[in-house]
């Protein structure tokens, strides 16, 4: 890694296409925008039932959107996400049909901006909370830990090192929060409360499945899946649908098996890159930040890299 700025470069005007980056997009009407999250643009489609699932190549860490893009980023999730819900087998917000089929004429001439970054879901109600599963303790849950000797305020064993693995993977759910506001980190009795204990079960026992049956997987490619979060929705006849993204490097934290090393923080394909760099500048949390290109560049070259060691294919754009 490079030794950066002591100080963010100045910011640009802003484009919607930065550094090769799709940071914004933009179908000019031909289909009603729904939502614009801290990475994808939500549209609605014709049929009513469906919505197209846009991942830009915007990058957000510690809750607050960098003002500009990593290249191939959205490209990189949509990717991965694809090849995990086939993995994994279960029941989740994926719909029949190609953009060929789902694009009405007006927004055909858009499908530049679509075009492998794009997916189509079915809508389902959502369920208010990222399941977050632990296998080994890092990030917020060490720095908690450190403290109280607790991981969403559940007791742990004493005694345990930086990036040491759980006993048994770790359901530590956090409310979701809208943008611009931090999600919190709650305890699982909490979410009882949310949701209602038969809801809570379920999302629990499904999320540490998924997790479990993706480690094993990505064990066996080189690649640790230390944590990771998964969202899930309601179908009409109430069965719990894994929805949004999943497993990729913006929901999960991958380090390289061959380097792990218990007791200090270890080299991750995700996001951790563009954290360490914020950290080590003093701006952890703060607006209005702008990556140089080569941390814009190194981040997209991470994701890259993960999509190779977990897929097995080659990344070529």
């Amino acid at each position: 890694m490079s030794t950066p700025p002591s100080h963010p470069a100045p910011p640009a005007p802003h484009h919607n296409i930065t550094m090769a980056a799709l940071t914004t997009t933009d179908l000019q009407g031909a289909l009603p925008l729904v939502n614009r999250g801290k990475v994808r643009d939500i549209y609605a489609l014709p049929d009513g039932k469906t919505l197209l699932f846009v991942a830009t190549d915007r990058i957000s860490a510690y809750d607050v959107v960098m003002e500009n893009g990593v290249p191939n980023k959205g490209k990189l999730l949509t990717a991965l996400s694809e090849f995990w819900f086939s993995f994994l087998q279960c029941r989740n917000h994926l719909a029949a049909g190609t953009l060929d089929n789902a694009l009405p004429p007006a927004a055909a001439q858009f499908r530049d901006q679509l075009e492998g970054r794009a997916m189509i879901v079915t809508k389902h109600k959502l369920l208010p909370v990222e399941a977050i599963v632990r296998g080994y303790i890092t990030g917020s849950a060490w720095a908690e830990y450190k403290k109280h000797g607790t991981v969403h305020g559940i007791k742990v064993k004493e005694g345990m090192q930086e990036s040491e693995k759980f006993e048994t993977p770790l359901f530590t759910p956090s409310t979701k929060a809208e943008q611009g506001e931090h999600d919190e980190n709650i305890h699982p009795d909490k979410l009882v409360e949310m949701i209602g204990a038969d809801y809570a079960q379920r999302v629990e026992k499904l999320a540490i499945e998924l997790y479990t049956a993706a480690r094993d997987y990505a064990a066996e490619r080189g690649i640790i899946i230390a944590d990771t979060k998964f969202e899930f929705g309601l179908d009409e006849d109430d069965n719990i649908v894994l929805v949004d993204e999943v497993l990729t490097p913006d929901s999960s934290r991958f380090w390289q098996a061959a380097k792990y090393e218990v007791g200090k923080g270890q080299e991750s394909y995700d996001k951790q890159y563009l954290r360490d760099w914020l950290t080590e500048n003093g701006l952890r949390g703060k607006e209005g930040v702008r990556m140089p290109e080569d941390i814009a560049a190194g981040t997209s070259a991470k994701y890259a890299e993960a999509f190779e060691m977990i897929t097995g294919k080659k990344w070529t754009q």
